[in-house]
């Protein structure tokens, strides 16, 4: 059953930042029917408890609540999920793991124990763990998750010596790189990406184009023209853009006036935002779950400060050889003990074309 509600919870990824994607089933103490079923909704409101609570109706009265993160217990744009579980009569509770928003960090499991109700926790942890782990690191290392997406030969070149990449990959490797922005809270790229391809940055498989992602990109000398794809459909597909605090002021403002939200932030080196400063504000403004699909030097930036948590690597069955351009710019290893170094996690086949996903070595 907590295998079940996790599966629920996937539903949220994307679309519920800055809150934890949840997912709750009630299941009847006396048959072992299940009689509610519930997920964080898009934006985060309403929780997963209360949506299955609502499904269950009376049915809810000794029920056993399988929760895929504790239920939160501080009064906000709603009541606690504690609290309503409590008041729904629920038998038992069994909950994955804890939540560490210091809101709640174990007081939802004493609320519900102080009512009488038995606690199991722990089922399932590290998938709930790896579920959610966006949120877990937002609010444990107030930074989001941070995904590199790359496609490449085979020989890691992500575009010819004059900056062609449209194809290197296949169709089907295409849709599943649509699939990924839909399940992350934002894509972040760099001014040379935005200015050599005018990208859209959206989600446009059937059925997901409402699912598109928040729109990031780092331009300290805010060289975005104003008539790019991810300006005028700012208003539809919402768009920041990172850049110098000590930026033209009229050109900040016609930024603006075009739907497109500006972040002033230090300029780092060389040449750019600072770029530690501005994943922690992104955290700081909700983002969970972040998918970088930007070029080699904004690859290498995040991989030279150790802030790339995971590699989602498409790679095509070709080569091109020392003239293309690589998938990260220069990182400065001088010994090996310098290289990041990640594990596989999965890999997976898509048409002609391999997906490889890594996390980052512990």
């Amino acid at each position: 059953m907590m295998l079940a509600a996790l599966r629920l919870a996937r539903r949220g990824l994307g679309v519920v930042w800055p809150n934890p994607a949840v997912g709750c089933v009630l299941v009847s103490a006396n048959n072992g029917v299940v009689v509610g079923r519930g997920w964080t909704q898009p934006g985060g409101r309403p929780h997963a408890e209360t949506q299955a609570l609502a499904r269950a109706g009376d049915a809810a009265q000794g029920a056993t609540a399988y929760v895929t993160l504790e239920p939160c217990d501080h009064h906000g744009e709603t009541p606690p999920c504690s609290e309503a579980l409590v008041a729904a009569g629920v038998g038992r509770a069994v909950i994955a793991i804890e939540d560490p928003d210091p809101r709640v960090a174990g007081s939802g499991i004493r609320r519900l124990e102080a009512a009488g109700i038995p606690v199991t926790l722990g089922v399932a942890s590290d998938k709930a763990k790896k579920l959610n782990a966006g949120y877990l690191m937002r609010m444990i290392s107030a930074r989001p998750l941070v995904t590199l997406k790359t496609a490449t030969t085979l020989d890691g070149r992500i575009a010819t010596a004059d900056g062609k990449s449209h194809w290197i990959t296949g169709d089907e490797a295409r849709a599943h790189a649509h699939l990924l922005r839909s399940k992350h809270d934002a894509i972040l790229i760099g001014s040379g990406t935005a200015l050599a391809d005018d990208p859209l940055l959206t989600c446009r498989l059937p059925g997901l184009e409402e699912r598109s992602p928040l729109r990031i990109v780092l331009d300290a000398r805010m060289r975005l023209p104003l008539d790019a794809r991810l300006v005028e459909t700012a208003h539809h597909t919402p768009t920041w853009l990172v850049t110098d605090k000590n930026g033209d002021v009229d050109r900040h403002k016609a930024y603006q006036d075009k739907g497109v939200e500006v972040i002033e932030a230090p300029v780092g080196q060389p040449d750019g935002v600072d770029l530690l400063w501005t994943i922690e504000a992104l955290a700081a403004r909700g983002l969970t779950r972040i998918l970088v699909e930007g070029g080699g030097r904004l690859a290498a930036a995040l991989l030279r400060l150790d802030l790339v948590d995971r590699l989602a690597w498409f790679r095509a069955p070709s080569m091109m050889g020392g003239d293309g351009v690589p998938m990260a710019a220069s990182l400065g290893v001088e010994d090996l003990s310098q290289i990041p170094r990640f594990v596989r996690t999965k890999l997976l086949v898509l048409g002609i074309d391999l997906l490889e996903t890594y996390r980052r070595e512990e």
